[in-house]
């Protein structure tokens, strides 16, 4: 197998740079079953090596990450251009590389180290494309290691899903709660990669194939790079997959319990790795090996994926950095963007599918039906497959947000993805259109630290609004407008109000006592006879209000000057037209 050719290479090779010789084996490959992953301090001290051997390579901390020990990138760079701008004019591309954002699915920060070394020792780097590559995102949850994953086969140990503040990290990308999910931000956007992969093991469904891909959701991509993406890279690397061996198929996300029920696309919005990339107009792979298939195949298929997409991003790197660059500049006075979406079941495709024959027998501990798989009968068959998505919900950008300087998690969010603000100079009342939150839905559950906000409805209201000397005006003339549409829209899918950033103006803060109250409402009806005819009317329309006391005193209340109207008053505003600043 290419593996064994590969080590019996590296058994007796000893290699030479600069200044060091050094033997470069990795612990999988020492490993005679290979089916051993590295170890953290391993991993550091093998990059580490490769760095100070090697003028090509640049190992840089980006930070401390959520247990203390720093985040690294290393750099690999055939002119030993190290700046990203630098980088940048000379026109060169950037593949950015993620390892171990689950180190529970360690292939990518085994083949990561190998593809590294090779690429040096064989004198294979690129010359117009520059390796950017994470050894291990998740550092905590690498430094937690046992065997967490029961449905896993292999390798022998390995780090934990979880962070340290127990977050899985591909779902932190737009809310940020960790310091590694910050740290990634700032360094994505300096590199501004034209190419993003990001590498896991899959969980679920029985089948053949060792290798299955989720390509970032064609639907979210602008034309120029949707068309590049599904015209000439997935259709390549599912090519020249097959011919190394490696049959490939789209990530498994089946309907119902097995694959027969269909597949959909994966629609990896912001929170995820792929999906944050989305929004800066790069194309993410996401590669999700068979969990249950031996830990060398699914080291050796996520290499040679890898090592295809490199190619391909050489070969189009011209094609790809052009259609990236045209839309940079269109998106800057795009005037309409899609912020929600859903799976169009309408349009239905389908393709030839290799899996197992599947049953179900009385468990030995339920006595219940349980599903299983029959690995000695293959099948294949021909499956659904649902790959459409439409937008189902567009707005039009304002021509300004304007953020209170008092939402600096937001800000620290905003700058850490190069959108550029500009703060008032003085106190300023401005025409603005707000939003006021009719209703949501919050979920009684919490899911990632968070409890989420579904249903938004919104009622835009134009007013005066005043504005201080330190709060931040940003333009909508920039090249990251989708970051800073989908995070701050209040019903885009993944927003800054859906994770809890603006839950206190969900709440009241003065309320009336109604002994008191009673007589100040029965002055306000008279004074006010057509509220008196609308209190009427509702309390004809709805028996539980009409048998409310309380409800019908908090009504009048929230009618007069006395309620509060910032209570449910999203606080960014939008300029819609002529600003001044």
């Amino acid at each position: 197998m290419f593996a064994f050719k590969r080590i019996l290479f590296f058994s007796f090779l000893v290699f030479s740079f600069n200044q060091t010789t050094i033997a470069q084996q990795t612990p999988y490959e020492l490993d005679p079953a290979h089916n051993t992953t590295t170890t953290y301090e391993e991993l550091i001290r093998y990059y580490q090596t490769l760095a100070d051997s090697s003028p090509k390579a640049k190992l840089l901390e980006l930070g401390k990450t959520d247990v203390g020990k720093p985040l690294h990138l290393l750099v690999l760079s055939q002119d030993e251009l190290f700046d990203p701008e630098r980088v940048k004019a000379a026109g060169k591309a950037v593949l950015f590389i993620n390892n171990g954002i689950h180190p529970g699915e360690p292939e990518g920060i085994d083949v990561g180290m190998m593809f590294a070394r090779d690429m040096l020792q064989k004198n294979m780097l690129p010359k117009d494309v520059v390796i950017c590559m994470i050894p291990v995102y998740n550092v905590a949850g690498m430094l937690n290691r046992g065997v967490s994953r029961v449905n896993q086969n292999g390798p022998t140990s390995y780090g934990f899903r979880g962070s340290l503040q127990h977050y899985d990290l591909n779902r932190d990308f737009i809310k940020a709660d960790t310091r590694n999910s910050l740290l990634f931000q700032k360094a994505f956007t300096n590199w501004d990669p034209d190419m993003f992969f990001d590498t896991h093991a899959s969980n679920g469904a029985d089948y053949q194939y060792i290798m299955t891909l989720i390509a970032t959701q064609k639907d979210k991509l602008a034309a120029p790079l949707s068309q590049m993406m599904q015209q000439t890279f997935l259709p390549e690397l599912y090519q020249r997959m097959a011919k190394s061996g490696y049959d490939m198929v789209p990530y498994v996300n089946t309907i119902a319990a097995t694959p027969e029920s269909g597949l959909v696309d994966f629609l990896e919005t912001p929170r995820y790795s792929s999906g944050f990339a989305a929004l800066h107009h790069t194309i993410g792979f996401m590669p999700e090996t068979h969990m249950w298939k031996p830990y060398e195949q699914r080291v050796e298929s996520t290499y040679m994926l890898l090592q295809h997409l490199l190619d391909l991003v050489v070969s189009e790197k011209d094609a790809l950095k052009n259609a990236r660059s045209q839309i940079k500049e269109t998106v800057k006075s795009q005037s309409h963007f899609p912020i929600t979406w859903a799976l169009d079941t309408a349009k239905i495709d389908s393709f030839s599918f290799k899996g197992f024959q599947h049953g179900y027998k009385p468990s030995k501990i339920s006595g219940k039906d349980r599903l299983y798989y029959d690995r000695s009968v293959p099948k294949t068959i021909q499956i659904p497959h649902y790959k459409e998505y439409y937008a189902t919900r567009t707005i039009e950008k304002p021509m300004v947000y304007v953020l209170p300087q008092a939402y600096d998690r937001i800000v620290e969010r905003l700058l850490a993805n190069g959108v550029r603000l500009k703060p008032l100079e003085q106190d300023t009342v401005m025409e603005v259109q707000m939003y006021y939150i009719q209703s949501l839905k919050t979920s009684p559950n919490v899911y990632e630290g968070h409890y989420m906000h579904t249903d938004i409805q919104l009622k835009p209201v134009a007013m005066k609004r005043q504005f201080y000397a330190g709060d931040w005006w940003i333009e909508m003339d920039q090249t990251v407008n989708r970051y800073i549409v989908e995070t701050l829209e209040p019903e885009a899918h993944d927003s800054f109000f859906r994770w809890n950033f603006f839950d206190g103006i969900l709440s009241q803060k003065e309320y009336f006592s109604a002994y008191i109250f009673e007589e100040e409402a029965e002055k306000l009806l008279n004074e006010h006879p057509e509220w008196k005819q609308k209190l009427e009317a509702k309390k004809a329309a709805d028996s539980a209000f009409a048998s409310n006391g309380q409800a019908q005193l908090d009504w009048i209340y929230k009618q007069s000057v006395y309620y509060e109207d910032s209570h449910f008053l999203y606080p960014v505003g939008r300029v819609i037209s002529s600003p001044r600043q």
